[in-house]
Order: structure tokens, then sequence, then C-alpha cells
């Protein structure tokens, strides 16, 4: 069952749910009904986890952080990142410097390496005072020491929650994320690509469905148009713009689509002698180091750039050069740019911007999706004028193509995708509030009959999800090598780890655990200062067992009750009672204990004999049955005289008859009997 309930924060559990520990709690604190700052909430189970770190493009300072306010951050046990962008990963310094959160940090190699490279550039490339500055770049130096890397579909456990990742094609090292909680299993996909393009390869379909899935929802109901077509387009615009004296403006993420791209003008340049005298700048100061972290993760890419890279490395791109800065640029006849930040909102993409936009002859090519507040998004409707970065205002002169390189996944892709899948609950997220509510009716319509819930919360909005517990326990190790008949009694160490129940045999215990097993011995000294032989005499009225111990074997005067326990004589005043620790001995050492101290305040009375006050056999019996009679009471309680000289002992309703003479006992409840 799944519903959704009106923002309110997640700060504190409401304690009045009669189910409260197998509800679900999924809230998106950025990136629902939006693209932007994607970060989704997820609690179940006492297990709290966080998906993604984002910010907001279009907003700057603390106004473009996901609303951590909701949230106790120190509450958070795990936190996932999908990938590098800038909308996924970029509050992280700030999560982890400037909030309570003490948890785990997971993401795939190449995202770590790419996340500090594209940090720092975000950095020093953001127009903001210092009082809006979230974070320096100490604080991404000191979250790059919090953060741990995982291969995958490598399997990890923190605390309970069990995860692993797949691939996920939308740029290099991006992971959807598999998390499986008591049992329940969420997928969340972040940006994924089903479709394999130059470099990358497509993201996987998971081997078995999940209990929810957290899908992503960026173009809606759209569908992209073939990758071939969408290429051609591309080049056609560009060397239709060099062909007429202009320049082209790509505005693109410094990392990600910019490679795809870079790999397109290089080849297309290649293929036309004509335009080898135009220059391509990757207008970007990581783009150097850019090209390292790609070289250094071939082997995550493609078989196609593989294979290439086996003869001569993809990304020594022969036509395609550096621009770190506009001070370094000749601008001087046709050229192509392709500069950083995509959505034109700063940087040297903006610079370039405004200095070409006024120029008919001119063409800006949009790449990839753009987000609502950016000037991307704004000049896509082609408006006259643009507001220039000092306030002033210049016209738009400029063509502007809008061709999408970017690897989200269209309609096809997700219908398709959730069709194999098949998980019974969907939530949107990552999408514009339009696209988003059409992808949701259509999906609607798509799995009507079957029960599908499909839920597009917004921003703090929660969504509660409730499943039932089944606790299950699996024998391993010796015990699993035999199927049990039915009825027959398994006998074993039930171990609780986390969520799952297992019953193993003692000797197992170290293989399939951390735990191991040990002996407890136990040793008690008691004042005793009667005869070590009538102590002996006394136990053998109450136990069948009293065996005595050769002096070599025991250093001294001592005898074995029960098989389980040894006295020993210590001294003249004292004996001393050795055991291994379990319920039975620890039973018969209390039994000893407890007739000792009795013989020892009777010891004026029973003990010591004299010639003017000898004791009759029928008083000396008289005298045991009160000791005896003594030692129940102080053992079981409830105990009376009955017929035939027997007595009654009463424990919890069950009832149990002593024959004094014989020492036999009857009784209907087995273990009463035993004791």
């Amino acid at each position: 069952m799944a519903s959704t309930g009106p923002p309110q924060s997640l700060k504190r559990s409401d304690t009045s749910l009669t189910r409260e520990g197998d509800q679900l709690i999924i809230t998106p604190l950025g990136a629902g009904n939006e693209v932007g700052r994607s970060c989704v909430y997820m609690s179940y189970k006492g297990k709290t986890i966080l998906f993604d770190c984002g910010i907001h493009p279009a907003y700057s300072g603390m106004a473009a952080l996901p609303y951590f306010d909701e949230i106790d951050p120190s509450t958070i046990d795990v936190l996932l990142v999908t990938h590098f962008h800038l909308d996924h990963a970029t509050s992280l310094p700030y999560f982890l410097e400037k909030t309570t959160f003490k948890g785990r940090v997971f993401m795939t190699h190449a995202t770590k390496a790419i996340y500090k490279l594209l940090l720092s550039d975000f950095v020093k490339v953001s127009k903001v005072s210092v009082e809006d500055m979230l974070y320096d770049e100490q604080d991404i130096l000191r979250s790059m020491d919090k953060i741990e890397v995982i291969d995958f579909h490598q399997t990890l456990e923190v605390n309970g929650i069990r995860f692993w990742c797949y691939t996920a094609g939308h740029v290099l090292g991006a992971a959807r994320f598999m998390v499986d909680i008591a049992g329940v299993r969420v997928l969340y996909t972040g940006d994924y690509s089903r479709e394999e393009d130059r470099h990358l390869r497509a993201a996987e379909i998971p081997q078995f469905s999940p209990d929810i899935c957290i899908i992503e929802s960026t173009y809606g109901v759209q569908l992209h148009q073939p990758r071939n077509v969408r290429e051609k387009r591309f080049t056609d615009v560009i060397h239709s713009t060099i062909s007429q004296g202009g320049r082209v403006l790509i505005p693109a993420f410094a990392l990600g689509r910019a490679q795809e791209l870079l790999l397109i003008l290089d080849e297309y340049w290649s293929n036309h002698l004509e335009l080898h005298n135009i220059p391509i700048y990757y207008a970007s100061p990581l783009a150097k180091r850019c090209m390292a972290v790609y070289q250094t993760y071939i082997n995550s890419m493609n078989e196609r750039i593989r294979n290439q890279f086996a003869n001569s490395n993809p990304f020594d791109f022969k036509h395609i050069s550096p621009l770190k800065s506009i001070e370094n640029f000749n601008d001087v006849g046709p050229s192509v740019v392709m500069a950083s930040p995509s959505g034109l909102q700063s940087g040297l993409s903006r610079q370039l911007f405004e200095m070409w936009c006024s120029d008919k002859k001119n063409a800006c090519v949009i790449p990839g999706y753009v987000v609502e507040g950016t000037l991307a998004k704004t000049i896509i409707n082609e408006p006259k004028e643009v507001t220039l970065m000092n306030g002033l205002t210049a016209p738009l002169n400029m063509q502007v193509h809008y061709i999408s390189f970017l690897a989200h996944a269209d309609f096809a892709q997700t219908s398709t995708f959730l069709k194999e899948l098949m998980p019974p609950n969907i939530v949107l997220v990552h999408g514009e509030a339009n696209e988003m509510g059409r992808l949701k009716q259509k999906l609607i319509t798509q799995f009507v009959d079957r029960n599908t819930k499909i839920i597009s919360p917004k921003n703090c909005q929660l969504v509660e999800m409730y499943f039932n517990s089944k606790k299950m326990e699996k024998t391993i190790g010796r015990l699993a090598e035999k199927t049990p008949e039915i009825g027959e009694t398994v006998c074993g160490l039930l171990v609780k780890k986390a969520f799952t129940y297992q019953i193993m045999a003692p000797d197992d215990l170290h293989v399939f655990s951390q735990l191991s097993t040990a002996n407890i011995s136990q040793r008690i000294t008691i004042a005793y200062s009667g005869a070590f032989g009538v102590l002996k005499h006394r136990l053998k009225q109450m136990f069948e067992s009293v065996e005595s111990l050769p002096d070599e074997e025991s250093e001294g005067p001592a005898f074995r009750v029960h098989e389980r326990l040894t006295v020993k004589y210590e001294s003249e005043k004292h004996i001393s009672l050795h055991w291994r620790s379990e319920p039975i001995s620890d039973m018969v050492s209390n039994s000893v204990v407890a007739l000792v101290l009795n013989i020892s305040r009777e010891i004026p009375k029973v003990v010591v004999e004299s010639e003017e006050a000898t004791k009759t056999e029928e008083e000396n019996n008289k005298k045991a049955e009160k000791v005896i009679h003594a030692l129940l009471v102080s053992l079981f309680g409830d105990v009376k005289f009955g017929e035939n000289g027997k007595l009654v002992i009463s424990v919890d309703g069950n009832v149990a008859h002593l024959d004094k003479q014989s020492g036999n006992v009857e009784s209907e409840n087995e273990g009463l009997k035993e004791r």
C-alpha cells in the first residue's frame, strides 16, 4: 500500500503509527517535480538513506541546496551518489562539512575522480559573493577523505543496509543503486540511458524486480531521434555556420556529454579536409585533466572504445585544442568552441555568448537538457533581447539550435525498462511538473491491469508505503547438510545479523559469523567447617551420582556430583565448587550451595555428637527430612507434605510428587521432573 501526504518534517518519526516498523518513507528533498538538486530521502526499519546530493543550477548560494532543513543529517546511515553532475553531487561538500552528518558516503571510482575536478572548477567559476559561497576548496579536499568507493556489482552492507550498483550509461562512472533493507528492495536509477553511444555502455537491467523503483522522468513522454539523425543535424549546423564565416558556441558540461561531442567533431573534421584550418576549442580549465581521467577509465567504457584504444588513444584528439581562459583566445575568423557551464549562467560559455550573440552569422548549439531559470532555457524560445551579466541588454541575432545528446531515457526507454522490471511501486523524480505529469498518466494507462502504484511527489512531500515483515530463519553449515524430517527438532544457535536470522551448529559459529564459542569455568568458595564425609553423604541423598575423585587428579579430597560439578576440600573451614557454566550445571551448583548453607546452620545439632547427646536413627531421619524440606523450599518455593510421606512440589501450576525414601519423582511436566 502506498500513500502520499503533505510536506512535513522528517526529523522525528510519528510514534502513533500502529505499523511504524513496517512503514517505508520516501521524500524528495530536491528533484521533486523539478530538474535540479537531486536528493531523495528514504527511511525503513530505523535505517535511513540519502540518494544523491546536488544543487539547482538556476539558483545560487543556500537557495540552490536541497531542503536539508527537513531532516536531521545525523540520522543518515548511508549517502549514495549516482554520478558527478552538478545537480547530483555538488552539495556533497556542504552536507559533509557543514552539517551534523556522520554516516558513510559511497560512489564509484570514476565518479570520485571526476567529482574533485568538477567541484574545484565549480568553486572557481561561481560568480557569487563570499557570503553565498557554500564551501571552499579545502572543504572539497576534506570531503574526499570521507568518500568511499564501490565497484559495479559489488555488494556492501552498512548497519543492516545492503546495497550494490549497476552501470547507468549516463556518464562515465554513473551508477544505479539497488538497496535491500529487511528484504525490501528499492532501485534508485539516478540519470540513466538504455542507448549505447560512442563511448558508454547502455544501462543494465537488474536481474530481479525491486519492490520500489525511484526513476528519473527528465524527458517525460518525449521520444529521442535516432542517434545518427541527431549527429547529422549537429554536424550540418556546424558546417553550415562555419561556411558562412560564423562562430559556433556549444555550451556543455565540462565532463560527460562533452567527450561524446568531441569524439563526433574530431571524426567529422578528419573526414572533411576543407575544415582542417578551422580550429575547435575545448574551453575548460579542466580540459587536460579531464582527458587524463577518461583515459584512466577506458575499461569502464564500451567495446568500441576499448578496441580502438588497443591501437590508439581515442581521446587524443587531432583537431581539438584546449582553451583555458578567454584571455588565451584569439577570436579571429570562424571557430567552434565547446565551453562550460551548459546553462550559460556564468563562466566561459557565458562570456563567449555575450561576445557572439548579436551576430546573425554565429550559432549556439545546445546539446543537452536545459533547466528552468537558466539563460540556455531562455534563448531556446528565441527572445529578441537578452540580459547581459552587467545588467544591460543585447539583441539576440545568433541562431539557436537545440539538438539533445544528453544521455537520459526517453519515454520508449522508460516504458520498456519498467515493463521488463515490473516493480509494484514507481516513484517519479527528476522531471519538470508538466513532463512528469504526462509521463505519470501514460504509465498509469500502460500498467492499468497490473495494480502498479505510480507516484510523483513534490519536494518535501512524504510517500508512505507499508510492507509485511516476514521473519525467516535459515539453517546453514552442518545443520543444512541434511533435510530434517517433518516433526524433527533442529537444535543450534540462532544468530541475528541486521534483519537476517540463521541457525547454525556451535562449531560453525566462527565460520559463518564474526562470533565464536567460549566455555566459562566457574568457581566458588564456601565457608564450611563440618565433616567432608557428611557433606558427601547428604549429597548422595539428593543426587544419583556422587563419585569420589582420586587424590592425584584433584590434589586433595574431592568428589564429582552428577558428572557436572566438582566439590573440593580446601581447608578445615572452606570447600570449593567447580563447574562449566551451562543451565543444568548452574542448577546443580545452586542446589549444592543451598545444601551446604543449610548444613552449616545445623552443624551444632546434626554434626557434633557426644556421648551425652547420642541421636537415634529415627531422630536423625527427622532432621534429615527437615534439611531436605528446607532445601526444596529454597529451590522451588511451594513444598508441602502429601500422602504416604511424599512431598508435593508446585511450580507455575505444574506439580511433582517426591518419594523421600526412594527418591522417585512423579510429574506430568518433564522439565520439572528433570529438575
